[in-house]
């Protein structure tokens, strides 16, 4: 008996049973490969990418997620990943995903900016990025300390860390025309930049930060002054008209040049972060130090128009000083307004002349009085203050320090606090005093005296030529007519057919015949001087040959 059909084939079939679960293995290895494959590539990229940082600017313009990248020295360090709006509203910020090997740029030092192009007076920047777009740019300095979180620049920083140079701070009493950017120059050489400026903690003054580049640097010595080279410098004063400017670009975005000055100066380079004193000229800053000034006053009775603040005092052509107000007061006793004009002086613009003034009143420890004490004896001899023209085109007028001769006595008060120095009538008012006594010998002249008989004069001479029309001219006109004729007959009396010429001519033949024979006897007699005894001997008779011409000697 043969076993059923459906036996025989369960006997010689696989068991399929197993097959559905190798193949159902099969199929879930492949996203568990997948998913190792993934998890290991997540953690690649954790471990390959550096720190998350954010920075806030105040636009999000040129900024772009997922395209803008974070460059330093033109390579990639970074990428936006995302920008969002600052809780308040008044920024932006942009997350940027640094590069692991870009980790040392989350330190608090750090700087970020957006590179895009732009025009102004310092120069052009960001051309680059009209093609490629904008990009936010980096720096980094040596701080260690991390940091997340960045406000970003406005403008790109003008010196990036590590660049060859030094910094140097300068005390300006105002900017002028400085920005950063602003160009430093070494003797017409642009050697450096303005990177920054502030102002001090009591607001008095500027504090302005430049960089000198290497090998420029060392040329800023201990010894080295510094000046605002900004723009045109145009001085109407009373020395005149000064036109003056550094460069082309100065004009219009001003600078800085500095120099050592001339003759033996400390010439040791200085050191990084020095700091100097920023002169408004160049004359200011090569001008010898000035040291501590003292302050004098001084009374002018006569108007001090052309007379400005900043006027310079004067002693003897050495410059001393300056004005430094000009103030008006009221006396009531003598209802007059007199001029306060007060100045400062530097005892060491004297030289050698200032050290001895300093040992005269060394021993007095109150400076105003230890100027009155040098003053007195000097305003006893003689010395005053006068306001001067300095230029007779402009009007300028500046302060001179003389000795006057002649000078009236004053009374000088030497506890008067500050010290007053008496005053002269100036150069102006020399000349008004004089013209003013031209005037009065003027005013003595009889001018209405002189007029009356001028007046007499005039008739008279009118009355007299009136005479010579009527009268004299009609002679002298008669008498001109004859002499008109008389010349008329010489004329005729002497033409060449006249009768008188011809009676002339022959006078002159005569004339020339007596002496003809006249030479004709003086020869005869050279040779026979016995003539004149004798006589003429007779003549022997004639010969054969002619006898000589008359007419030949």
């Amino acid at each position: 008996m043969s076993e059923p059909k459906h036996l025989e084939n369960t006997e010689t079939m696989p068991p399929v049973i197993g097959r559905r679960r190798w193949s159902a293995g099969l199929i879930w290895l492949v996203p568990i490969v997948a998913a190792l494959i993934g998890i290991g590539m997540v953690i690649h990229n954790r471990q390959s990418e550096g720190p998350a940082i954010e920075i806030s600017f105040l636009t999000a313009e040129g900024l772009e997620a997922g395209k803008t990248q974070v460059k330093y020295k033109d390579v990639v360090i970074g990428l936006v990943d995302s920008i969002r709006l600052a809780d308040d509203r008044s920024q932006i910020v942009a997350r940027v995903q640094l590069d692991k090997t870009a980790a040392t740029f989350a330190t608090a030092d750090s700087r970020y900016w957006v590179v895009r192009p732009r025009f102004g007076t310092s120069g052009v920047s960001g051309i680059g990025t009209l093609l490629s777009g904008a990009y936010i740019g980096a720096d980094t300095g040596v701080s260690k300390d991390a940091q997340k979180r960045f406000v970003g620049l406005e403008r790109p920083p003008a010196v990036i860390h590590g660049s060859p140079g030094k910094r140097f701070t300068l005390h300006a009493a105002d900017m002028g025309s400085l920005d950063v950017g602003s160009p430093v120059y070494y003797r017409r050489i642009q050697v450096g930049r303005v990177i920054s400026y502030d102002l001090d903690k009591d607001g008095k003054q500027m504090r302005i930060e430049l960089f000198v580049d290497a090998p420029y640097d060392q040329y800023v010595s201990v010894s080295a002054r510094f000046w605002n080279a900004s723009g045109v410098d145009l001085n109407l004063d009373a020395n005149g008209l000064k036109l003056s400017t550094q460069s082309l670009a100065t004009v219009v975005a001003g600078g800085i040049a500095f120099q050592t000055p001339p003759g033996p100066r400390d010439a040791t380079p200085a050191a990084e972060g020095a700091e100097f004193s920023l002169f408004d000229d160049l004359q200011a800053a090569m001008a010898p130090p000035d040291g501590e000034p003292d302050y004098l006053q001084m009374r002018f009775e006569q108007s001090l128009r052309g007379l400005s603040v900043g006027a310079q005092v004067d002693f003897r052509g050495i410059v001393v000083g300056r004005v430094v107000s000009i103030d008006l007061d009221y006396e009531a006793d003598k209802q007059r307004f007199p001029m306060m004009v007060g100045a400062v002086i530097y005892p060491q613009r004297f030289g050698r002349a200032g050290e001895k003034i300093a040992q005269i009143g060394h021993a007095q420890s109150d400076k105003n009085l230890r100027l009155a004490t040098f003053v007195k004896p000097l305003v006893a001899r003689g010395l005053r203050a006068q306001a001067r023209v300095g230029n007779l085109l402009t009007g300028q007028l500046y302060v001179a320090l003389d000795f006057v001769a002649n000078a009236p006595e004053v009374a000088f008060d030497a506890a008067a606090r500050p010290v007053e120095l008496p005053t002269a009538p100036g150069s102006i008012d020399q000349l008004q005093e004089q013209l003013t006594g031209l005037v009065a010998k003027i005013d003595k002249i009889p001018f209405e005296s002189i007029g009356k008989h001028l007046d007499s004069t005039v008739a008279q001479l009118d009355q007299t030529l009136r005479q010579v029309n009527e009268t004299t001219l009609p002679q002298f006109s008669a008498t001109l007519a004859g002499a008109q004729g008389t010349l008329g007959s010489a004329k005729q009396a002497i033409a060449a057919d006249a009768p008188l010429q011809q009676n002339l001519a022959q006078t002159l033949a005569e004339i020339q015949r007596a002496a003809r024979s006249l030479r004709v006897l003086g020869d005869y007699l050279g040779v026979h001087p016995e003539t004149l005894l004798r006589g003429k001997p007779t003549d022997p008779p004639p010969s054969a040959t002619k006898p000589p011409s008359e007419d030949k000697p």
